[in-house]
C-alpha cells in the first residue's frame, strides 16, 4: 500500500467536525430523566456489573474503571474474578444496536435474577432496550449490514465518515464520562480522592 505523503487530510478534519457537531446535538437533546434514573440506580446498587462486546466492551471497561475510582463495587462481565449477579445489583449493558446476541442473552439472565438492568443503546425499541428497567438512548449510527458504509463512499457519499459503530462508541464514551463527572459532583469528591484508588501496578 502506497503511503499518502501529500494528503490534505480533508476527511480527517471533517470527521472530527462531524463528531463534535453530533456530540453538541446529543447534549442539547438528551433525555435527562433516563440519566437521573441511571444515577439513582447506581447509588442504590450493592454492586455494579458492566458489559459490552467488542469496542463497546472497551468503553464499558473505561466506565467501570472510573466507577472503581469513585469507590463503587464494580465488575466487568466476563472477567474471571467477576462474582455472581444478585437481586440488589445493577447490570449496565452497552450495545449500539441493542441486538448484540451475547449482551441480550446476558441481559435476560440479569432480568431473571431480578437485578436492575440499564441499557445504553441507540435503539430503545431493540431487544435490550425493551427488556431494560432504564434505557438510555445514545444517538448514533449503528453498524451497517452488507457494507453500506463502503458502498456509500464508493459512490462519493461522505455524509457519514465514521465506520461501523464509531458514532455510538464515541458518543457513549463521552456520555459515560459525563455520568462520572455528575457522580463526582454529587459525591463531592476531588481528583486527589480518585487518585488514591488508581492502580499502582502499571
Amino acid at each position: 500500500m502506497d503511503h499518502p505523503k501529500d494528503t490534505e487530510c480533508k476527511n480527517f478534519i471533517l470527521s472530527i467536525k462531524l463528531m463534535a457537531k453530533h456530540l453538541d446535538s446529543m447534549a442539547e437533546n438528551f433525555d435527562l430523566d433516563s440519566v437521573r434514573e441511571m444515577l439513582n440506580n447506581i447509588f442504590a446498587a450493592e454492586s455494579i456489573f458492566v458489559m459490552g462486546a467488542g469496542r463497546s466492551g472497551l468503553v464499558g471497561r473505561a466506565f467501570a474503571m472510573r466507577l472503581m475510582h469513585l469507590g463503587f463495587n464494580v465488575y466487568v462481565v466476563g472477567e474471571t474474578t467477576t462474582p455472581a449477579v444478585k437481586k440488589d445489583d445493577v447490570v449496565i449493558g452497552i450495545s449500539g444496536s441493542g441486538e448484540t446476541r451475547s449482551i441480550v442473552d446476558l441481559g435476560r439472565i440479569a432480568a431473571e435474577i431480578g437485578s436492575t438492568l440499564i441499557s445504553v443503546t441507540s435503539n430503545k425499541e431493540s431487544t435490550l432496550g425493551e427488556m431494560a428497567d432504564t434505557a438510555v438512548v445514545i444517538p448514533g449510527r449503528i453498524k451497517d449490514n452488507g457494507g453500506g458504509y463502503l458502498e456509500r463512499h464508493m459512490r462519493g457519499d461522505y455524509r457519514n465518515l465514521t465506520p461501523l459503530g464509531t458514532s455510538f462508541e464515541i458518543s457513549s464514551m463521552v456520555f459515560l464520562d459525563a455520568v462520572i463527572a455528575e457522580l463526582i459532583a454529587i459525591m463531592g469528591v476531588s481528583e486527589a480522592d480518585l487518585k488514591l484508588r488508581h492502580t499502582t501496578l502499571e
